[in-house]
């Protein structure tokens, strides 16, 4: 009898079990394509392009603001399909490293004071005394000059030049000595960036060129390492230079761009129609950040003169004959030189 009882409670427990395992949830009901669309629900995202963008200078100078315009204006034109990260203070690595990578394609965008080496035929812009003002320095940038040198950077590197940032130009400041002409600069020690076209100009109007690094000016002006240095009227005025060297010579000897370029491989992976748009974008961005560069070398030429420093008005013809020789060293230079005549 117990025998029967336990076989009777096993085949209760296994119909259980089976009930069990074999119940299933209503399928949901399909929803209904005429129903009106959630507002709450989130929208499906579009595709956007993303291109960063590498500077090594800090917020609030003429050439992070134009890369910011550029990309308040990439955004605009494209309607919102292509957008501009900017990322700044060298972030991204030093000049040199974001070049390569901009070559490389691992990198889409940047703003490069100096492409010399990656590019030699740039080596012409470091050349002193090659423009007499601002005016016509933009203007052989924005020409024939300009383009020459686009075309090169492109056929050797693959490197697309977009379009060329401007700084205001560099002049001599010293901290005891004032430079009236070329004859006060003989054994003179000045900070000089370690760059052979720079250093051939100094050796050719009688200085002693001291490479130092940028950090190190304000101390070695002060601690008199070094009689001065050279930049333009912001850095002057920014770096906290005017207060250790007083006297600034304006003999405008150095007036450079920057290139700002794109990867070759982000060019082509764009539309025609993105392409057309980033030029534009590049070209009226480029408008606004020398406009910049202008009123903020005239507010700092402005507060260092408020601050008792002497600004010297120097014949520039006798500083750029002495340089004639500088030209000499760089024959391969010549085919860009001949297109400012």
């Amino acid at each position: 009898m117990k025998k029967i009882i336990a076989l009777l409670l096993a085949v209760v427990m296994c119909c259980c079990l089976f009930a069990a395992c074999g119940k299933t949830e209503a399928p949901a009901a399909p929803a209904d394509p005429a129903a009106p669309a959630d507002p709450a629900a989130p929208a499906a995202p579009a595709d956007v392009i993303t291109l960063r963008l590498a500077d090594n200078q800090a917020d609030g100078t003429p050439n992070v603001m134009g890369d910011q315009k550029f990309a308040e204006l990439v955004k605009e034109y494209t309607g919102g399909e292509v957008v501009v990260e900017v990322i700044n203070n060298g972030v991204l690595g030093d000049e040199l490293s974001v070049a390569d990578q901009i070559q490389l394609g691992t990198l889409d965008v940047a703003r490069i004071g100096n492409i010399a080496p990656t590019c030699s035929a740039y080596k012409v812009t470091t050349l002193p005394y090659l423009f007499s003002n601002f005016e016509e320095m933009c203007a052989a940038y924005d020409g024939e000059f300009g383009q020459a040198l686009a075309a090169t950077l492109k056929d050797e590197t693959g490197i697309i030049n977009l379009t060329y940032f401007f700084s205001g130009a560099r002049s001599f400041y010293t901290s005891e000595k004032p430079i009236n002409g070329v004859a006060d600069m003989a054994g003179m020690k000045i900070r000089a960036q370690d760059d052979p076209v720079t250093i051939a100009m100094f050796t050719a109007l009688g200085a002693n060129a001291t490479p130092i690094a940028y950090a190190e000016v304000y101390s070695a002006i002060d601690t008199k390492i070094v009689d001065g240095a050279e930049n333009d009227f912001v850095s002057y005025y920014t770096s906290g230079h005017y207060e250790v060297a007083p006297y600034y010579s304006l003999d405008m000897h150095t007036m450079g761009p920057s290139v700002f370029i794109m990867s070759e491989a982000t060019w082509n992976s764009l539309s025609a129609e993105h392409q057309d748009a980033v030029m534009k974008a590049a070209a009226d961005a480029s408008q606004y950040q020398r406009t910049v560069v202008a009123e903020k070398n005239a507010e700092a030429r402005a507060a260092v003169e408020a601050a008792g420093c002497t600004i010297i008005e120097v014949d520039v013809a006798e500083f750029q004959t002495a340089c004639a020789t500088v030209y000499d060293e760089y024959p391969e230079l010549q085919q860009y030189i001949d297109l400012l005549k």
